[in-house]
């Protein structure tokens, strides 16, 4: 399988962001019509950290900056700024912006943006919390304070989308809308006032989302597409059927499965490479006693033998090549070789071995077992509840019998999250730091959980160790690059020796596209309406 790269041509960054890219688009009505394996959570920019709901509102909202085709960090609603101190930076925003409703675009709404995201509905605490103020200077200048220096700041501000202070105080929503459910009624959960050149004009949960083509978008793009439709389509053969039958321009992810049927069939072609994202297992090792295990009066994650024994229950090569049919790649850290802070020397996997896993189980006191559920999504990531369930098999050949309760993802984060008091015991997630840098793994993932600080908010499982949490502090100020990889290799190693997670494999990017279809295919996965065009 040959893997193919962006099909577009990076943006040109000469100050302005997504600018000069190409002609203007075609005044034909063209629709661009794809699928992905689930649907939209929500409509809240600030309601979910996932990179599937964040890349598509994406096309709707804006950061102060972006990423190009080429991952390659680009100006958005701030055209320039400058570090005029360790922990100050001034952006310089974007004058003329319009939201879709028709509100300027001004510094009052970037401020608002950043308190909406760290209110107490919000998955966006802990970008949110890198920021420590802001102060505005004009309309279009703000002062913006971190906590420490932050080299990686411009990064994280990608995904911190910004909305109209206006239009959400008169919508009364100017707290985010919980994951955890019963805020339905949120206004920005079911609507969107965004700056982005797509508007959303029908949201119908799993069913399709309709995006419309925002004419007073401040930039300009290659894109030909004035409409977009997403189907939210479950199963992946009716995904694959859909685009053979030419319903579809567009599906995602596709089973790897069905690779070789797309080289060869007339009209369409498969899409792949190396994914930004890490698929790993964790384990609740904070709570004395699991919610979902035949474990009483104690918790066997918390004792690290058992946690070895199910690293080294688990043959990932099998997983590869079994699940993924050969196109994973295993691993043995917690971030991807496109992460700044990977480090190959550490990516060795914990090694495949059964009988030392019982031997582990038994020496903690355990020689026969015990039961443990796993939660699972079963329509987020390439063969998620797939990987579960081999996972639990592997797992009862060494005597522990793993229940595995895959939900659509919708329902699977609205039950794990901090929203919902991390209900769970043992798990599958996966994760592409938004930054492209692994300070984000370490401050969302394996620092301690703490909510004040408003850090290891995704570290469900609770893994703590006070070092980790210190190199994290060190990691995000330090700008020589030679002492941050030595810190963050650290702290790897630190995580690896106690079993604070079992990673499994850097997954693929697998789409499938119609001939004629041009789109940029990004390491995280991110479908950029701005480069795709249609004949």
């Amino acid at each position: 399988m040959q893997y193919r790269k962006s099909l577009l041509a990076a943006a040109a960054v000469a100050g302005v962001a997504f600018a000069g890219l190409g002609g203007a688009p075609s005044v034909e009505a063209k629709t661009f019509k794809y699928a992905f394996q689930g649907s939209l959570s929500t409509l809240d920019p600030h309601g979910l950290n996932e990179t599937f709901l964040l890349g598509t509102l994406g096309n709707v909202y804006e950061g102060l900056t972006a990423y190009d085709a080429d991952l390659q960090l680009v100006p958005a609603l701030a055209e320039s700024w400058e570090v005029t101190a360790p922990d100050t930076w001034v952006f310089n925003l974007r004058k003329g912006v319009k939201f879709h409703g028709g509100q300027d675009f001004t510094a009052d709404d970037v401020i608002f943006s950043w308190q909406r995201a760290g209110s107490d509905g919000s998955d966006q605490k802990v970008r949110a919390s890198l920021i420590s103020d802001i102060r505005k200077i004009d309309d279009h200048t703000i002062e913006v304070k971190t906590a420490a220096p932050n080299p990686l700041l411009t990064q994280e501000m990608v995904q911190l989308l910004i909305m109209d202070k206006e239009w959400s105080e008169a919508n009364g929503t100017v707290t985010a809308t919980s994951v955890s459910g019963g805020e339905e009624g949120n206004f920005a959960n079911l609507n969107t006032n965004g700056t982005g050149p797509f508007m959303v004009t029908e949201n119908t949960q799993d069913v399709r989302t309709v995006f419309q083509r925002f004419d007073g978008y401040w930039g300009t793009t290659d894109t030909n597409v004035t409409e977009v439709v997403l189907t939210p389509i479950a199963q992946d053969a009716t995904r694959v059927a859909a685009l053979l039958s030419g319903e579809l321009d567009l599906v995602y992810p596709v089973p790897v499965q069905d690779w070789n049927r797309l080289e060869g069939a007339a009209g369409v072609q498969p899409l792949t490479g190396p994914e930004a994202r890490t698929i790993f297992l964790g384990m609740d090792q904070s709570r004395d006693e699991l919610l979902y295990s035949s474990v009483k009066g104690v918790n066997p994650f918390k004792d690290q033998r058992v946690r070895a024994a199910f690293a080294h229950a688990l043959d990932l090569n099998a997983i590869r090549d079994r699940v993924m049919r050969g196109a994973a790649t295993p691993t043995g850290v917690m971030v991807a070789p496109q992460i700044n802070g990977f480090n190959e020397d550490l990516n060795t996997p914990y090694e495949y071995n059964p009988e030392k896993s019982k031997a582990l189980l038994a020496e903690a006191g355990y020689p026969d077992g015990f039961e443990v559920t796993i939660d699972c999504p079963n329509d987020r990531y390439v063969n998620d509840e797939r990987i579960c369930q081999a996972a639990a098999s592997m797992l009862a050949k060494v005597g522990v019998k793993v229940e595995v309760f895959a939900q659509p993802k919708s329902k699977y984060f609205a039950k794990v999250l901090q929203q919902n008091g991390y209900d769970t015991s043992f798990y599958l997630l996966g994760w592409t730091p938004g930054s492209i840098d692994s300070h984000n793994v370490l401050a969302n993932l394996l620092s301690c959980q703490n909510v004040e600080k408003k850090i290891g908010l995704f570290n469900l499982g609770n893994y703590c160790n006070a070092r980790v949490d210190e190199i994290t502090a060190l990691v995000e100020k330090e700008t020589d690059p030679a002492k941050r990889q030595a810190l963050i290799d650290e702290a790897f190693r630190i995580v690896q020796e106690e079993v604070g997670y079992l990673p499994i494999h850097q997954q693929p990017l697998s789409w499938g596209v119609r001939d004629g279809v041009t789109v940029a295919q990004r390491a995280d996965n991110v479908l950029d309406f701005r480069n795709v065009v249609v004949p």
